[in-house]
């Protein structure tokens, strides 16, 4: 057997070198913080980092119980060396004489799909029902850059009316927001989402701020669990400092800012004593989902976790890394959901890989793939009641001109699927937070909206798979709150002067009180009975101080809904 493509073996080194070097730059950019390298960031601001302040109550967070875990694999994960076509097995062997899969370890699942033998710790949950694998994830026109393929699968936003200037908000952030949306003022007692990573996720950020606690890495997040707070601060590591006594209250006061730090460690601890004996492996990815696992068990009301694993941009030694890196994942997985289940905490429990992209059909020259289109998603937990390979594989025969799989599954509509289905969002929502994407549902064994979902393909001998149930915990679509809502926001007409354009769709009182971002309150800018229409107002007019140039916000409070947005004074 040889590759019968060679002029599409190889991807421009140079272009290649120059994107990671951008990526990385930016990378560092967004994850300096009060500390620089290695700081945990809460939103973009001193008032959202904290945890409730006394100015507030916490927001009753109205979704269910439900948990979603986001899996990043960073890179571009190889999805035929993920999921394997075993119907399509001779045109995958022939385009990859070097690096295919034998079938002698190709786990079967089903007669059509397999995936490879080191993944075999999957095995269990398929038979229990716990593992789906959706194909030919991707969109139009995929991007096959890292940097903007990972904007693209955060934002949802495909076709920008300006190439330059994308959206700055993500799925989950807009979710989030709607959620929240007096979140500066009165964020929830636990964190919306918490991430591991080296900076903020663009999935997470809204339009005011972003919504995940977030740590550098899993080191800095077992710390802040076992002790409760970010920086240690014994005496011992400031002898022989200069400044010692400087940076130890500087730490001091980091600690006691980021407040939620004491949730976390407590939820840790609560977590501690429903120990069920698991032992994860002493690798990256699963010290992430012990730590997870722990907090789920403690209770802490954290809806969305973000872990991550990197390694899959296998343009060389594809083999070996891939097998270390889905092997690490499988087992890590496996032992999350048998740790959940001695709680009986797993069917609360959904999990989803994305990745920026998939890999060629074609291996290159270097025993590895280069920069492809489409790629399996897999979800994992008991909540799937089921499992299966869902939808069309896309077809090896059929390649674009250099060598990619075209997608044959809208990502956004597994994202709308999990907003809607899982977290019982309603699908007005739905689509406003995927930018107008119209909802199609895909079933995956769970249902909350009570759509009904369009006929797919499934290979799993199970035909019958559950519905969604006839509008059990579904939300009603005619519901006034979500045609009657209040629109405002911050607006800087010529004059220099910041206004803010009020629109009320019904008569009712209106408060309208300005902080600065230290929470002190500075005044009332608007207090009236206020008639449906719409108001313009000039904030410097109404206050009654003096106001200096800077960041601000103000908070709205309309019959028992309250609203607040920042503002910048000129």
């Amino acid at each position: 057997m040889c590759n019968t493509h060679p002029k599409i073996q190889h991807k421009d080194k140079d272009a290649h070198d120059l994107e990671h070097k951008s990526w990385n730059r930016r990378s560092f950019l967004q994850a300096m913080g009060i500390a620089g390298s290695g700081s945990i960031m809460l939103g973009s601001n001193l008032v959202s980092a904290s945890a409730p302040s006394p100015l507030s109550s916490a927001i009753a967070d109205a979704e269910s119980d439900k948990i979603l875990i986001l899996i990043r694999l960073a890179g571009g994960n190889d999805g035929l060396s993920t999921v394997i076509p075993i119907e399509q097995y001779d045109a995958y062997a022939n385009a990859r004489p070097n690096i295919y899969i034998p079938e002698s370890k190709v786990l079967k699942l089903t007669n059509e799909f397999g995936v490879p033998s080191y993944m075999q710790s999957l095995e269990a949950m398929w038979g229990e029902g716990q593992f789906k694998a959706v194909h030919g994830v991707g969109y139009e026109n995929q991007s096959l850059s890292h940097f903007t393929g990972s904007d693209i699968f955060a934002n949802t936003e495909l076709d920008p009316p300006n190439p330059f200037i994308r959206e700055n908000t993500g799925w989950m952030g807009r979710h989030f927001e709607d959620c929240f949306p007096d979140y500066l003022m009165n964020p929830p007692e636990a964190p919306a989402a918490i991430q591991i990573g080296q900076f903020g996720s663009l999935v997470f950020q809204g339009e005011e701020t972003n919504y995940a606690f977030v740590t550098s890495n899993i080191d800095q997040l077992e710390q802040i669990a076992e002790t409760g707070e970010n920086y240690a601060l014994d005496p011992s590591l400031f002898d022989n400092c200069m400044y010692s006594d400087q940076l130890r209250f500087l730490r001091g006061v980091a600690n006691t800012t980021y407040e939620y730090s004491g949730k976390i460690h407590a939820a840790y601890e609560r977590g501690k004593n429903l120990d069920c004996g698991i032992e994860y492996q002493n690798n990256y990815f699963a010290k992430q989902l012990a730590v997870v696992a722990r907090l789920i068990k403690g209770n802490l009301g954290t809806k969305v976790y973000m872990i991550s694993m990197s390694g899959f941009d296998t343009h060389g030694n594809q083999p070996l890394v891939h097998e270390r890196l889905m092997t690490n994942l499988s087992v890590a997985i496996n032992d999350f959901y048998k740790d959940l289940a001695c709680t009986d905490q797993d069917e609360k429990v959904l999990s989803m890989t994305f990745s920026e992209f998939g890999r060629r059909i074609y291996e290159n020259g270097s025993n590895g793939t280069d920069h492809g289109k489409a790629a399996p998603t897999l979800f994992f937990g008991s909540g799937l009641n089921g499992s299966a390979f869902v939808g069309d594989h896309p077809s090896l025969e059929d390649p674009d001109g250099r060598g990619n799989l075209e997608y044959t599954m809208d990502f956004r509509d597994l994202y709308g699927t999990v907003l809607a289905e899982w977290l019982c969002v309603p699908v007005e929502k739905v689509e406003q937070h995927l930018l107008g994407k119209t909802y199609v549902p895909v079933n995956l064994g769970f249902g909350c909206s009570g759509m009904d979902f369009p006929d797919i393909v499934y290979s799993d001998g199970k035909p019958d798979l559950p519905g969604p149930p006839d509008g059990d915990g579904g939300t009603d679509p005619t519901n006034p709150q979500l045609e009657n809502a209040v629109v405002h926001k911050p607006y800087y007409p010529t004059d220099g002067n910041p206004h803010i354009h009020l629109e009320m769709p019904f008569t009712a009182h209106v408060d309208i009180q300005l902080y600065n971002i230290l929470g002190q309150n500075l005044g009332t800018i608007y207090n009236a009975m206020t008639t449906e229409g719409t108001q313009e107002i000039n904030i410097r007019e109404r206050i009654p101080v003096n106001l200096a140039t800077g960041k601000y916000i103000y908070r709205i409070s309309v019959k028992n809904q309250k609203m607040s947005k920042s503002v910048m004074v000129a």
